[in-house]
């Protein structure tokens, strides 16, 4: 089984059909399909082949979609690495994942030691490969699994791991979220996410659909009232963020979305504020959902009551849910298992049965289902923050907070934000105690440095110690 294989297929009747626009550009199916053709010889010209992985670094673009589809294509392995990491992520991510070959688009990425990557299926943008050596192989498990991603994540541990999915569990889990999205080819897909980290479940799926992709991120707010406005959107695949400047512009009126058939909001919870704002403005209810990159997405809130607000909604079909370790108001750990789970970790390596516990994946977040089936997600592991629907890592910043010369030790957490979910902030504790203070900017372009811009904690408070337990761990 391969992705590339089953959108060419599934796509068969739709050649000349629009598959994606991107400002003033536009490709049809066919062309997109050929462009990732020769895209695919000109990797297999460098040497790519497959199970060899390939990162991807590229901004949001037709071009973007196209390489994917290509490697894809090859039986190779796509490891998307977003334009907001920094160097030095990116070089833990290329080590820690074993990248056989790095494909970046001209200016993202230091050139020395790069070949130019020349097709004619690439349309707007240049690029660039770069082979390395690599002096580990992967265990013999990854070539049984007929590998398709590694998506980079810390996981609800901290620890940097790499999450595994094959064709056919990127098969499984697009049909089973499309239960609940109900996909066609007569959708016009308004995109405003990153495709560096919403690519699987969602770009995919599109795809296999024959729906048209309007990328809308490039100029935002300006290119998704576009879409919405010159386009005639009919879904909307997006944050609480992007809804609350929907619902305040004065550039759309109430009647604006009369187009749209659904409007997902993910990545964060969603206010009720906001929710209230843009049901009141444009008479159009929210559809909150849950996505984890290691389940896929088994969370859609299909009903348009308003006292479901909050809830993430039911289980789709091919999903189960268990709270488990409850407290006194039914709130507890949940746990999920179904469709197009991962297969592995890769880095260090863990497979599919080794993760799952009797096929039950344990999400790290808190939540209780109310008496309908409903599904709310009341807290998070302590560690983990998140900030625009990006998962903050309290420990992974930790460390690099703790690497400041003047500061001895950190703890970093999550304040809550009625924007953005969550703001990391870190206490730090100084070396030198009887220093009034540092200089905070210095500090905060150390960080700046060192992370993506998303985990750069947003304050920074002294404090003269850090709370810990009994054996010295700090206490979350």
């Amino acid at each position: 089984m391969n992705v590339f294989q089953a959108i060419k297929q599934e796509t068969k009747n739709f050649s000349g059909k629009t598959a994606v626009i991107e400002g003033d550009n536009r490709i049809s199916y066919g062309k997109l399909l050929s462009s990732a053709e020769e895209i695919a010889s000109a990797l297999k010209g460098k040497g790519v082949m497959p199970f060899h992985r390939v990162g991807l670094l590229c901004g949001d673009s037709i071009d973007y979609i196209a390489a994917s589809l290509a490697v894809l294509s090859l039986s190779a392995v796509v490891v998307p690495i977003s334009q907001g990491q920094t160097e030095t992520e990116i070089a833990s991510i290329l080590d820690r994942i074993a990248v056989n070959f790095l494909v970046f688009e001209k200016g993202s990425y230091e050139n020395e030691g790069a070949q130019a990557l020349q097709s004619k299926g690439f349309h707007q943008k240049e690029f660039f490969i770069r082979e390395r050596e690599i002096t580990e192989e992967p265990c013999e498990e990854y070539y049984k699994i007929n590998p398709a991603f590694i998506r980079f994540s810390s996981g609800t541990t901290g620890i940097s791991k790499g999450v595994v999915l094959s064709h056919e569990s990127i098969i499984e889990r697009t049909d089973a979220a499309d239960k609940g999205l109900k996909i066609t080819s007569g959708d016009n897909i308004l995109w405003v996410l990153s495709m560096s980290f919403h690519f699987v479940v969602t770009i995919l799926l599109f795809l296999r659909r024959a729906s048209t992709i309007i990328i809308c991120n490039n100029t935002f707010p300006e290119s998704l009232i576009e879409g919405i406005t010159r386009h005639k959107g009919t879904f909307i695949y997006a944050s609480p963020f992007h809804y609350n400047l929907l619902a305040r512009t004065d550039l759309l009126s109430p009647e604006s979305l009369k187009s749209v058939r659904l409007a997902v909001s993910t990545a964060i919870k969603l206010p009720d504020a906001v929710a209230d704002e843009f049901s009141s403005k444009f008479n159009l209810e929210l559809t909150e959902a849950y996505g984890i990159i290691e389940v896929g997405l088994p969370f859609i809130k299909l009903s348009s009551d308003k006292n479901k607000r909050g809830s993430v909604g039911k289980a789709l079909p091919g999903y189960e849910v268990a709270i488990f370790n409850k407290d006194a108001a039914g709130a507890g750990e949940i746990f999920l298992r179904g469709k197009g789970m991962l297969d592995a970790y890769f880095s260090p390596w863990q497979n599919r049965k080794s993760i799952l516990k009797d096929g039950w994946f344990k999400t790290g977040d808190m939540g209780i289902i109310d008496e309908d089936g409903f599904l709310t997600i009341v807290g998070r592991d302590k560690d983990v923050i998140n900030f625009t629907g990006m998962k903050v890592f309290a420990q992974e910043v930790e460390a690099v907070v703790n690497q400041y010369p003047l500061v001895k030790e950190s703890l970093v957490y999550g304040v809550e934000h009625p924007q953005y979910g969550q703001l990391p902030i870190a206490k730090i504790v100084l070396k030198d105690k009887t220093a009034n203070n540092i200089d905070i900017n210095d500090l905060r372009r150390f960080c700046y440095e060192r992370l993506a811009s998303y985990k750069v904690p947003k304050d920074f408070e002294y404090v003269d110690h850090l709370p810990k337990t009994t054996s010295g761990k700090i206490k979350r």
